[in-house]
């Protein structure tokens, strides 16, 4: 297997991780600057694309949000599959690239790597089977601590940066993602996204999406400042509540009795990922969540207010 990489940040490790799970003598080439800052044992450097690229398998979109839309029009001409790390731009002023593509009939995908987790999937495959459960609201809760990924230079990446795709209202555009995928695309939709946390960054730190189902409500808040991470998901029955603890992949009842434990974790979700999508453009497989798919949900995190 050849595969080209666009971006070796820090999503490109688990990618080329999972790469080499899959496929031990995997070949991969990164398309560089002229002055790469690094060197990656195992990986060969091209400087600029040309006709090799149409031997490879596929490639990975994974450099600065901001920069996708680029990286997508250099690879079009070459007709190779396309897996897209989330989220698939930065604004919605890309929709020429995304017809450009989608009439290239070229296979794509967009990382959410959650949809793989265990407990993701056991839900979205509950509620699809029990149409008649009644679900009258849902709470997801997502946060993080930017000041701790980053350390002392965190106002530097490009999370706290509005100009490279930065913002909790679109870096965690899994949550968002998620709750699209259990349950639809909500009828309707609101937002509060601010900045004004003791971060002091420039993009927001703060998201609250509400989405209006026709039987109930979803509540999603998503922050960069919570000192202590957690990330939930709380579905609220007519008779009972289920919360999924997805840092643990365990469901409980508001009893505190477990109705699910996954058996993988975040780490092995990217290589679950990865699996799905080579076997979906080696068979010829219709491939969930495409660039489309993640165009309307990117819409539903940047104009949310229909």
């Amino acid at each position: 297997m050849k595969v080209l990489i666009v971006g070796l940040g820090a999503i490109a490790k688990k990618h080329i991780e999972a790469l080499r799970n899959i496929d031990p003598g995997v070949e991969i080439f990164a398309l560089r600057s002229n002055n790469p800052s690094a060197i990656w044992p195992g990986i060969t450097n091209i400087y600029e694309p040309d006709s090799r690229v149409r031997d490879f398998d596929f490639a990975i979109i994974s450099n600065p949000t901001g920069m996708h839309a680029d990286a997508i029009e250099l690879l079009l001409d070459y007709h190779i599959p396309l897996f897209i790390e989330k989220p698939l731009f930065d604004t919605l002023e890309h929709a020429d690239t995304l017809q450009r593509l989608e009439h290239a009939c070229i296979p794509s995908y967009v990382g959410c790597n959650l949809r793989f987790l265990d407990s993701i999937r056991f839900l979205q495959r509950y509620i699809a089977d029990n149409p008649q459960r009644r679900v009258n609201e849902v709470n997801v809760y997502c946060g993080s601590n930017l000041a701790r990924w980053g350390g002392d230079k965190y106002r530097s990446l490009y999370n706290a940066d509005p100009k490279r795709g930065g913002g909790v209202h679109i870096d965690m555009i899994h949550d968002v993602d998620y709750v699209c995928h259990i349950f639809g695309m909500p009828q309707h939709s609101r937002h509060v996204f601010r900045n004004v946390s003791s971060l002091g960054i420039d993009a927001y730190d703060y998201a609250n999406y509400i989405l209006e189902y026709p039987g109930f409500t979803a509540n999603i808040v998503l922050n960069y400042y919570r000192p202590t991470p957690k990330r939930t998901l709380e579905i609220v029955f007519a008779d009972e509540v289920w919360t999924a603890d997805l840092r643990k992949n365990v469901i409980t009842d508001d009893s505190g009795n477990e109705i699910y434990r996954g058996k993988n974790n975040v780490d092995t979700t990217y290589t679950e990922q990865m699996q799905y999508f080579i076997d979906a453009i080696q068979t010829g497989q219709p491939i969930r969540n495409n660039a489309s798919t993640a165009y309307r949900i990117l819409s539903l995190c940047l104009n949310p207010d229909n």
